[in-house]
């Protein structure tokens, strides 16, 4: 009897091919912090040469996973959007974490826990906690954005009207592969993200993809959670 072959909607071997590698993996991780890095940089961080990082990155720009960006003689390389983000979060999500071997290593996986993107929402307790701030203050409701939501979301500078518009879902739930608990995803968690560093309330950590809570941070979400007067460098309606 003939083999019988089931139609497919998408063929999604190749895909996942490329991100099988070890070395194009370690180099799409590496992205998922939203910035777009040199080639020399993926090749420290994937411990491989210059070379063989370009040909890895080649591969991915022919597979689509990644853009490149130019800036004069310079090549930049970024994921190709926040849709390549979600497949690797999943994978991180499924996948075993690797065992720390050093102190180093230990310092890294405490600051990727603690905060970090998610291509470009906050993630790990930081993001978590965001979350659950937004919940029990009766700012969203699922994917609903409240009328004290609404307020909120003004005052720290955040368009939602220009976030449902987005050609993405609004503030869906996004697992943190940390936590094993959701942040907020979708084109809302982008906005506030953006805007948490915009303020100056979150900067980029030491480590890639890590950010920190600076003092200003620490105070404005008190206070924004609060309903006290923000500071002068916040937006205030």
């Amino acid at each position: 009897m003939a083999a019988e072959h089931v139609a497919r909607d998408a063929d999604i071997a190749p895909v996942a091919a490329l991100i099988a590698d070890p070395t194009r993996a370690a180099i799409l991780t590496s992205l998922l912090g939203g910035r777009a890095l040199a080639a020399g940089e993926l090749a420290r961080l994937a411990g491989v040469s210059a070379a063989t990082a370009s040909a890895h990155l080649s591969r991915l720009l022919d597979g689509g996973l990644v853009d490149v960006v130019r800036q004069g003689r310079h090549r930049y390389y970024r994921l190709a959007g926040h849709e390549v983000a979600e497949v690797l979060e999943v994978l991180a999500r499924v996948g075993a974490r690797p065992p720390v071997r050093s102190l180093r290593q230990s310092r890294q996986a405490r600051l990727l826990e603690e905060a970090r993107t998610c291509y470009d929402h906050l993630a790990g307790r930081a993001g978590v906690g965001l979350l659950d701030s937004l919940r029990e203050g009766g700012h969203l409701d699922g994917e609903v954005v409240t009328p004290a939501g609404e307020r909120l979301f003004a005052r720290l500078g955040v368009d939602v009207a220009a976030a449902r518009r987005a050609r993405r879902r609004f503030a869906p739930e996004c697992l943190d592969w940390t936590e094993r608990r959701a942040h907020l995803g979708g084109a809302l968690g982008a906005a506030v993200t953006s805007a948490l560093f915009d303020l100056g309330w979150y900067a980029r950590g030491p480590v890639p993809r890590t950010v920190t809570l600076t003092d200003e941070g620490r105070g404005g979400l008190a206070a924004l959670f609060s309903g006290k007067e923000l500071t002068s460098h916040t937006p205030v309606t």
